[in-house]
């Protein structure tokens, strides 16, 4: 017979119980244990003090009084009393009216002192035996039989009680091991019908988390609503970058496309036509590397830039930028320096966030570059300043949104795809530096860079 698969909830509930009414009736037994033990040891004390006292008033009234009536004086209320000598001879035992079978247990002679527990006719008995100096000189034992029936008594109630009592308790802990299965249960069954609901609809949906509570389940349900944030995210930017892509690409690849027909038809006997066409080809094929590249930069989701910092001297790094800059593209950048500053910072995003401002202030201008560093209110700063065509104020807000050009025309020609700003505002927040962006149309752009406190230090 196959037997039915068992929930969590079910599991909880059933090793609890199982476990805490194991324990109950251990602790039972101990209790009972415990309480036997003491019943006894305390009857086997009594029963052993009386025999001494028996023993002083025997051998205070032995030659006196005929044993008969001395050993009836002292015979126990439920046992029996008796004289054992060595050779097994002695007065007749003397028994209460309620043990009449005690004077058929075999006779025993001790040469030393007993105190014990027997069982003889199905009773129970404490026994003690204790040497005694008879009336001729010879030592006989004294031997005390007292019935342990009402201690049985009392620890068959205790058995039934505590039988009862683990019963009683059996209920209850059902019960409440029950509700702490479904307390424990409760928000993973939550997480489970969200996880379905996603998997059927396709749509992210976040489990609701009690605020005060710190606890794992708390942390199961943060960790689980945090990461349908970056699955989110993840599934916005790869539609975006989707749609972005075959929009954006559709235009360089129609007018590669364009081209190379043209090339078909009249390159060879036209050379003018052969030199435009390669040359469209060659400047919208390096358009869409670079296009396809910044897209799959922003692509990745936020948690997935891995920042690497080290010490950095701003001076330094602007000194190698504006060489290598000034070799490949033969424009003037001047670079201020007002104070030296190191930061704390990834050298390469850094320099890569630095190329995107040089490169744009290379495009839209042609004069001369200016690069200032200092400090503004204790905050490292950077300033990248060009001289060219400048952004209307009302275009500002839009600039680091993707694929936005101020003058598209322009752009296209430039060779501008919409996304370096993007890339760039992507870059700062990783690297926690604050981007502000000024703009006269018509006299130039002024992009500054504060390291924030994190990120710089002086």
């Amino acid at each position: 017979m196959k037997l039915p698969k068992l929930t969590l909830s079910d599991k909880i509930n059933l090793y609890t119980a199982v476990l805490f009414i194991i324990l109950l009736i251990i602790m039972n037994i101990f209790i009972y244990y415990l309480f036997s033990r003491m019943t006894i040891e305390s009857e086997k004390d009594r029963a052993h003090t009386e025999a001494e006292l028996v023993v002083k008033g025997m051998n205070e009234s032995v030659g006196i009084i005929p044993q008969g009536d001395l050993l009836r004086s002292y015979v126990p209320a439920d046992g029996m009393i008796r004289i054992v000598t060595a050779d097994l001879q002695g007065p007749p035992p003397v028994t209460s009216p309620t043990e009449k079978e005690l004077p058929k247990r075999p006779v025993t002679y001790y040469v030393d002192e007993r105190v014990e527990t027997i069982e003889f006719a199905g009773k129970k008995y404490t026994f003690v035996s204790m040497p005694v100096i008879w009336e001729k000189g010879e030592v006989v034992n004294l031997q005390l039989f007292n019935s342990l029936q009402r201690e049985v008594n009392n620890l068959k109630t205790l058995r039934l009680v505590l039988l009862i009592v683990t019963l009683a308790v059996i209920i209850p802990v059902l019960i409440s091991t029950r509700f702490l299965s479904k307390l424990i249960t409760t928000p993973i069954t939550s997480l489970i019908q969200t996880m379905r609901q996603i998997r059927e609809s396709g749509e992210f949906r976040r489990i609701n988390v009690r605020g005060e509570s710190k606890d794992e389940l708390a942390m199961m349900g943060e960790t689980f609503n945090h990461m349908i944030d970056i699955l989110e995210s993840n599934a916005k930017k790869q539609a975006q970058f989707a749609s972005n892509a075959s929009h954006e690409l559709k235009t360089p690849l129609t007018i590669i496309s364009s081209y190379a027909s043209l090339l078909k038809r009249r390159g060879r006997t036209e050379p003018e036509v052969f030199e435009e066409a390669v040359e469209a080809i060659h400047s919208e094929s390096i358009r869409m590397k670079e296009m396809t590249e910044q897209l799959l930069l922003l692509a990745k989701p936020n948690e997935s830039w891995i920042i690497k910092k080290e010490p950095l001297s701003l001076d330094e790094l602007l000194t190698g930028l504006k060489k290598s800059f000034e070799k490949a593209y033969k424009r003037e950048i001047i670079l201020n320096i007002d104070e030296k500053v190191t930061l704390e910072m990834d050298k390469q995003k850094l320099n890569q966030l630095l190329y995107i401002f040089l490169d744009n202030a290379r495009k839209y201008s042609e004069e001369v570059i200016t690069v200032n560093v200092g400090m503004k209110d204790h905050l490292p700063f950077l300033q990248i300043l060009d001289r060219g065509m400048g952004i209307p104020k009302e275009e500002l807000s839009k600039v680091f949104d993707r694929f936005y050009r101020v003058d598209k025309a322009r752009s296209r020609k430039l060779g501008g795809t919409g996304l370096g700003l993007s890339l760039a505002k992507e870059l700062a927040d990783a690297l926690n530096i604050k981007l502000e962006m000024d703009s006269i149309e018509g006299m130039g752009t002024t992009v500054t860079l504060f390291f924030e406190k994190e990120g710089g230090k002086k």
